[in-house]
């Protein structure tokens, strides 16, 4: 296989050792074989890294942040193609197969479709949640991308923590076209509780403040930052009405999110205002 398709694999970690094996077997397992595993650790307590040895002698530490910590990796990857993941993920067996084969002259960058898997009742409606974004380009979002275009673009904002998710993938549609597979990554949500998810979504709010504070273009789209405007939930109404006592803690769940991430936004602009 020519080195020329060579994909580097860069996994975020930070105390992952519930997820990291899984993630890792995943990588190794997968059909396309022309392959390295970068992980880039932000100074884990747990064992993570001593997992990760087990699959790869690319292992380095970086902080403070998921976006340092993926530019970080992406300078060490030799791959052509990048591929970034969370240690939360699982891959079937065909996603870089398939994503070097979709890649080409005008497609620079590619959506990986997700499901969730987890424990507990909201788990499940954070599952729930992600079916609706299956195929909706303006929710997904590329992880899989060319070296050249990654570095061309200026990698992932190191100020942002959460929209960059949406936001790299912005600034390469302007130039590119981005594609999409069939073959799908796991997110492992794990036991999840109603509050985790709120303090999760108002520390992205902070972040999200800091996005526009520093004069940012606006590449986040209203149904990105406005869960319950998404017409996905509507287009796709007969899964709403198929199990309602999910469906409506999904949009009490969403709700609150929303709340959440809005007060975390306000406290993040007051932070900016008095620095």
């Amino acid at each position: 296989m020519s080195n020329s398709k060579f994909v580097s694999v860069i996994i975020t970690t930070k105390n992952e050792i519930r997820n990291i094996e899984n993630c890792l077997k995943s990588l190794s397992s997968q059909t396309y074989k022309n392959i390295e595993l970068i992980v880039v650790d932000n100074n884990s307590t747990d064992k993570t890294k001593n997992v990760a040895k087990n699959y790869t002698s690319l292992i380095f530490n970086k902080g403070p942040e998921r976006s340092a910590q993926r530019n970080f990796g992406a300078k060490k990857a030799k791959g052509k193609y990048l591929l970034f993941i969370d240690a939360d993920m699982i891959l079937s067996e065909n996603v870089i197969k398939e994503c070097v084969e979709k890649i080409n002259d005008k497609i620079k960058a590619i959506i990986i479709p997700e499901k969730s898997i987890g424990e507990g009742y909201w788990a499940k409606c954070k599952a729930l949640e992600r079916t609706f974004y299956i195929g909706d380009s303006s929710i997904e979002a590329a992880r899989f991308f060319e070296n050249n275009i990654f570095r061309e673009v200026g990698g992932y904002d190191e100020k942002i923590t959460g929209p960059e998710d949406w936001d790299l993938p912005q600034k390469v549609k302007t130039k590119y076209k981005i594609g999409r597979i069939n073959s799908f990554i796991i997110h492992n949500e794990g036991k999840v509780s109603l509050v985790s998810l709120l303090k999760k979504k108002h520390y992205y709010g902070f972040n999200v403040s800091k996005y526009f504070q520093n004069n940012h273009p606006l590449r986040l789209t209203t149904q990105q930052v406005i869960y319950l405007l998404r017409p996905v939930f509507y287009r796709k109404w007969k899964l709403l009405i198929k199990n309602p006592l999910l469906t409506a803690g999904m949009m009490l769940m969403l709700s609150l999110e929303q709340l959440a991430g809005f007060i975390g936004f306000m406290k993040g602009n007051l932070s900016n205002e008095k620095n």
